[in-house]
Parts: C-alpha cells; structure tokens; sequence
C-alpha cells in the first residue's frame, strides 16, 4: 500500500465568544476508493474512534492486550469476524447504517454526508477517527454516530449511551475539534433513539492521557497488563499457544510472589463460597421437594426436569465398527491448561 497523503488544515479562526476553537482534524487518507485490507491496516497507525474504549480499558468486549496484538500486528491467530456473515452484528450494523442516517434526517431535519477519510488529530498523529456522518448546516449539532442494537445488544442501552460509545464520540470531538454529535441507535430493528453528546474538555484531556499511555505500550513494543477479561485470556493464549518445558523461577521477584499469594487467597475465598452457595441451593431444594417453582419475597426459584434427550453410543458404535475410529479420526489442537500447586 502507498504512504497515504496528509492534507494539512489552517487553524480556526476565533469563535464569536472570544474563545478560540479547537484546531480541525487532519485528512490522512481518503476512503472512497481504499480496499478493506489497507483501510484495515491505516488503521494500525494509530488510535481510532471505535478503539477509544478498549485502549483506557473500558470497553465491555475487547481488552487492551487485544487492542495492542491487534496494533502490533500479532493478531493472527485472533478470531476474526466476517464482514459478509449475516449473523454477526458488524454486518446489520453496516447494512443498517445508511437507513439509521436516512431516519435521524426524517427524524431531526439535519441533513448528512459521508466523511470518505481518516481523519487525524493535528496534534497527536496517533488519534485517528472515522466519522459515520458529518452533520451540514446544523447550528447546534456536527457530529452523526449511527448504531444498531440487537436482542442482546440493547440491555447496553437501557441507561442511555453506554460509556464504550461516549467514549467513541468524545475521541471524534476530540480529533476533529467539533462540539456536538448525536448519536442515533436502532433498537431492536424497529425504534429509533436519538442522543446528544456535548464536548467535555476536561473528558477530552484525561482520554487523551490515557491513550497515549497505551499507544506508548505500542511504541515500546511491550504488551500493557492483562486485565481478567475474557478478552485478555484469548489474547494470551493466542500469543502463548504453547509452552517451551522451562521452568521460570520467580521465587526471588517479590511483586509476582504478591501476586501469586493474592492468586492463592483468592481462590480460597472461591472455594468457601461456593461450598457456601451449594449448601444454600440444597437446603432450597430439599424444602421444595416436588415442587417446579417457589417464590420468596425478593424473587423466585424454578426447579424442572429437562426434556428427553438423545445421544450417539460412541463407545458401543466404535465396539461394534472399530474400523470406523480411523476413518472419522479428528486431530483438535492442544491448549495450555494453568494448574496452581501449592
């Protein structure tokens, strides 16, 4: 791929307030006719807005370990989704985006258009964002945001814009040096919600921060802290599919002997509490007896007997045709299993 060109804007003039506006973002490199690979890997340059999230460690899905694989290009042992897999939400997402732009016009008035480039920050190159719509001759509102959210999707949303995509949206005011974006969500494929996103200068200064300690992560080449997610433990067994048969001794590192104490106490503190809450569920059965469902004054049990199943005999099929193990034989990778001893 060709190094893309940078478009270099002039500073903003002063508002009428006095008040000197944010310098506009820069144009990288133009979309409209990009392929999805080098787009993929424009992407890599830098921070975007939908990685915002998962680089300050808040976003519900993807880990900072994930994020920096990805940036550092170690992600090819990841699961990758497929744009044209019409069970995945990415691909309704982008199906559906043009019709949420049509509906936010019908809805508000504001007219919109695409934003074919990405787009850079004029003072830290590694801020990126590519905009779903630019919002035209609206005094109050600069900014389009499209989304869709499925069956599973939408509990995310019952408090209104879930933190992952504020987030997403202050890192575009941010590149762009604009003031407000809405944020227009389909639920559930029939009702369409429209939320205000105002600049937060202080919001704005503090991820700027926070990216820019992970993007230094990139920089150095070093992989950020694993976080407990389930993320972070995909990411490690992708970067460490298999073990070398060393022993590392780390009895004389103080901070990883903490750690492993903490590993060990919290797994006692697991082991007591789960004992604990079989006990508990055992003693609610026992009074149910026979009973399918019993109400208490904070909430409810159920207690019912699964239907019927059925399920291959494997071992009296491979008893009666042993010829057949050969013939079916299925080869699954190993994966590292993590044993504590004490």
């Amino acid at each position: 791929m060709s190094q893309p060109s940078v478009h270099t804007d002039s500073v903003s003039s002063p508002s009428s307030s006095g008040i000197p506006k944010a310098r506009p973002a820069l144009k990288l490199v133009k979309t409209n006719t990009l392929k999805r690979e080098d787009w993929l890997e424009v992407r890599k340059c830098g921070i975007g807005s939908s990685d915002a999230a998962a680089a300050v460690g808040l976003h519900p899905y993807k880990s900072q370990l994930q994020l920096w694989m990805e940036k550092t290009g170690r992600d090819a042992g990841l699961p990758v989704v497929d744009p044209n897999d019409d069970q995945s939400p990415m691909y309704w997402g982008t199906l559906l985006e043009p019709i949420v732009a049509a509906h936010y016009t019908r809805r508000t008035g504001n007219r919109v258009r695409r934003v074919n480039a990405v787009l850079q920050h004029p003072e830290h190159p590694w801020m990126l964002a590519n905009l779903d719509r630019e919002v035209m001759g609206a005094p109050d509102v600069q900014i389009l945001e499209c989304k869709t959210a499925g069956i599973n999707g939408a509990r995310l949303w019952r408090d209104g814009v879930p933190e992952y995509v504020q987030l997403q949206v202050m890192h575009q005011l941010a590149v762009t040096g604009k003031q407000v974006a809405d944020v227009a969500v389909l639920m559930g494929g029939q009702e369409l919600q429209v939320f205000r996103i105002e600049r937060d200068a202080e919001m704005i200064a503090q991820l700027i921060q926070l990216e820019q300690q992970f993007w230094g992560y990139v920089e150095r080449d070093q992989e950020p802290p694993a976080d407990g997610s389930d993320s972070a433990d995909l990411a490690l067994r992708c970067l460490y599919p298999r073990d070398s048969g060393t022993t590392l001794d780390l009895s004389t590192d103080l901070e990883m002997s903490g750690v492993f104490s903490d590993l060990l106490a919290v797994r006692e503190v697991i082991t007591t509490q789960t004992a604990l809450e079989a006990q508990f569920k055992q003693r609610i059965q026992q009074r149910m007896g026979d009973a399918t469902r019993a109400v208490f004054e904070t909430g409810e049990v159920s207690w019912k007997r699964s239907k019927d199943g059925t399920a291959l005999d494997t071992a009296q099929l491979l008893k009666d045709r042993p010829e057949l193990a050969q013939a079916y034989l299925l080869t699954k990778p190993g994966s590292r299993r993590f044993l504590v001893q004490q």
